[in-house]
């Protein structure tokens, strides 16, 4: 990627319409950081020292866990470095690093989803092949594969924003360096790159949740034809903590990248819901839903020092 530019660094200006809040901000998302990353890292844990937890559904969530551990320190960590009183300057490649990342770790998420709906339709649809269908190898092919067509996108998002020439102002106003307020600052016209732009944000996710439409029209079919009331019940509840965290996930993209009118203040509070409050969630959201995973949290607390009566 070429530097045409003169600009060598830029000036986060944070959260717009905060001022005088930063101490509160602070505290707030320090502590949704935290949460995010012991909730995470507990998910983790549960699954590696449970050989129970050891199948594909579980080998996704993992790395879902991951993103969710990254996913927010790509904004979160410089946002509470200045919010604490430190300088707001970020370099040119830290700019082009945080919108590369952010939009990696994101088309990951989304291409995840996408994957573990197939793989629950795969078990509710096809139960005694399914070992068989989601094998080892199958199960690599596919995490490497969200990683690759990830970087793919985040690479053509990253050079279409970065080969614009930025020779004036440098004062981003927002939290992080992303693709719509980048392009407020170049000096040239940017209305065929916003097109483009807007199309390739907006095919990843729209094609993701076709498929995972398609996955679940499936999987209703099948539920629908398990003869047994309870089987149905396990079935239903399988999945239900997986539509919960698609919906938390694609919503905020909807509402970010695909407005025909976009609402600044909206998307300030979206995306911060999104960067710190989704991947807070997530762990809280496939434990409760889960008894093997809510067991084996328990035996991870438990060996933690945590007494069994607080568990």
């Amino acid at each position: 990627m070429r530097n045409c530019s003169v600009v060598t660094e830029f000036i986060l200006l944070g959260i717009p319409h905060t001022e005088g809040l930063e101490t509160i901000l602070f505290t707030l998302f320090l502590s949704f950081y935290l949460f995010t990353l012991m909730g995470n890292l507990l998910i983790l844990l549960a699954i590696v020292s449970s050989t129970g937890l050891h199948t594909p559904m579980y080998f996704f969530l993992c790395k879902l866990s991951v993103c969710d551990i990254f996913f927010p320190s790509v904004s979160s960590l410089k946002m509470l470095f200045y919010l604490s009183g430190n300088s707001r300057a970020i370099s040119y490649a830290g700019c082009v690093s945080q919108l590369f990342f952010s939009h990696f770790l994101g088309c990951t998420e989304g291409f995840l989803y996408t994957v573990m709906a197939y793989d629950r339709f795969v078990a509710i649809g096809y139960p005694l092949r399914y070992t068989v269908i989601m094998g080892h190898r199958v199960c690599a092919i596919l995490a490497m594969g969200t990683s690759f067509f990830s970087c793919i996108q985040a690479t053509f998002l990253t050079t279409l924003t970065f080969q614009l020439p930025y020779c004036g102002p440098n004062q981003v106003d927002y939290y992080f360096c992303d693709i719509p307020v980048m392009l407020k600052l170049a000096c040239a016209d940017t209305s065929t790159l916003e097109m483009v732009g807007f199309i390739s944000v907006g095919f990843m996710p729209l094609s993701c949740f076709f498929l995972i439409l398609t996955s679940y029209s499936c999987i209703v079919y099948a539920i629908l034809h398990i003869h047994s009331a309870e089987g149905r019940r396990r079935a239903f509840s399988t999945c239900s903590a997986h539509l919960t965290a698609i919906l938390l996930f694609y919503m905020p993209v909807v509402l970010i990248y695909l407005q025909p009118t976009p609402s600044p203040r909206l998307n300030e509070t979206v995306q911060v819901l999104n960067n710190l409050v989704t991947p807070m969630l997530n762990p809280l959201i496939y434990s409760l839903r889960n008894k093997e995973e809510k067991s084996s949290l328990r035996k991870v607390l438990h060996q933690l020092g945590f007494p069994p009566e607080q568990l």
